[in-house]
């Protein structure tokens, strides 16, 4: 253990008064523990260039007494009424109060020097009080060891989480555990090395590199109310001209515990044959070269306030926009042709336009079909049971519920419908694709517009 001289102590207390640096740096450039360095800073603030110039070498039991009740009665710490009676080290007090704790004031006596003369039976006497007295002191020492094993285990079990316990992990529980438990004991318990420890503290109190980027991440992410996982975060900022991967996004993300939900099965319209179904024409050729060349369809289901709502709506191929929708209490016929009404709308003049939909009943209904043909609409089915023919419906309503539906709280149907409406528009109008060159829908589209 390194020794250091009375002037070399009072040399880096001054430093630590007078510079600005923390304790705890100037401790790791010095090479003594943090809790060291604050004594002999206490020492000087109370007794200036004398600090380290200690007048006794031997303490009587009225004097420790005088500082154990001071200590007691002044609710002082420990570390500094040892500093303001001037003793060498905290830990001398410490064994002071421990025996007078223990056998009161006859503990504080000093031990007499050198031999005495003893008959037998006071040797057997104190050769028994001494065994108790170290029983006692083992079994102290045993206690306070379990004590700190169990608050250790105990932390780091609620830390850890069933994750991998690394070393940042154990040094955390250390850190957490100091004001307790002596530092370099419980460091034992976690069989980590000093220098580990006091370089991973050390890292904590320095600025978080990636702060910037975390910043961004956590905006994008709340912006759009965690809809946005690491692929699409990652796609807007690239867009915004920052230089930095999906790795990178997603690890930022999972320091900061952030997470995409996950998606839910949706309402199945198949009710058995009705009418005649229509090929397969589209035959999961979802790429469309312009606007109104390929539409998809298919209704879902929503559970609000003990009832049921029947979401249809259509959707364009070439930029994955929404052109219209219907929303009902019931899953009758309306629904759908109430919808084709308002898709034709959007149609214009030399339109060859292909409406793709499962084999569900709605579709299959005589004045669905005719309607279809008298706009020259081409219309394509999935093959009975194969999902996978209409994967892009599908892909739209888990976005939807698990965007929207199940990240909001809604007051009343009413309520849910304002919402429904707003976030339709932020899908067509806000809400990048990776496939769209990292733009919305609608924006896709007006600039496909300009560019022709």
């Amino acid at each position: 253990m390194t020794t250091f001289t009375k002037e070399y102590k009072l040399q880096v207390a001054k430093r630590y008064l007078n510079e600005i640096i923390s304790y705890r740096e100037l401790a790791n450039q010095v090479g003594v523990d943090d809790s060291t360095l604050r004594y002999w800073v206490m020492l000087v603030r109370y007794h200036g260039d004398q600090a380290f110039t200690f007048p006794y070498t031997n303490y009587s039991a009225a004097f420790k007494l005088k500082v154990i009740q001071f200590m007691t009665e002044e609710n002082y710490s420990i570390r500094e009424a040892s500093a303001i009676f001037h003793i060498p080290v905290p830990c001398m007090l410490r064994r002071w109060k421990k025996k007078w704790e223990t056998a009161g004031e006859d503990a504080l006596e000093p031990r007499e020097k050198g031999l005495s003369t003893m008959t037998s039976n006071q040797n057997k006497n104190k050769g028994n009080s001494d065994s108790s007295t170290q029983s006692i002191e083992e079994m102290k020492r045993e206690l306070e060891h379990l004590r700190m094993e169990n608050a250790y285990l105990k932390k780091l079990k609620g830390l850890s989480s069933g994750k991998t316990i690394t070393n940042k992990i154990k040094a955390k529980v250390v850190y957490e555990l100091r004001n307790e438990f002596p530092v370099i004991r419980m460091l034992k318990i976690a069989k980590m090395p000093r220098s580990t420890y006091y370089n991973l503290v050390k890292k904590w109190s320095e600025p978080d590199p990636d702060r910037k980027w975390k910043r961004r991440i956590a905006f994008i992410y709340h912006k759009h109310f965690g809809r946005y996982g690491y692929r699409r975060i990652t796609d807007l900022l690239q867009e915004k001209g920052y230089a930095i991967n999906k790795k990178k996004v997603l690890r930022m993300m999972r320091d900061l515990g952030l997470k995409c939900l996950v998606r839910m099965k949706k309402y199945k319209s198949y009710k058995g044959e009705v009418g005649k179904a229509a090929p397969n024409i589209l035959n999961r050729n979802f790429r469309a070269e312009k606007p109104n060349q390929k539409w998809v369809t298919d209704i879902t289901e929503f559970k609000l306030f003990g009832q049921k709502l029947y979401l249809s709506p259509l959707f364009d191929l070439f930029n994955g926009e929404l052109i219209t929708y219907t929303l009902q209490s019931r899953p009758t016929y309306d629904l759908v042709d109430t919808m084709l009404d308002q898709g034709l709308k959007h149609l214009n003049k030399g339109d060859d336009l292909l409406i793709h939909s499962d084999q569900g009943w709605h579709y299959r209904m005589a004045p669905y079909v005719r309607k279809l043909k008298e706009h020259n609409i081409t219309q394509s089915m999935s093959r009975k049971g194969n999902c996978h023919d209409n994967s892009v419906m599908e892909n739209f309503f888990g976005i939807l519920k698990s965007e929207f539906l199940y990240l909001n709280e809604f007051d009343s149907i009413e309520h849910f419908k304002e919402e429904l409406e707003q976030y339709i528009y932020y899908y067509n109008h806000v809400r990048i694709k990776s496939r769209l060159n990292r733009k919305s829908p609608v924006a896709y589209r007006l600039s496909t517009q300009k560019a022709a």
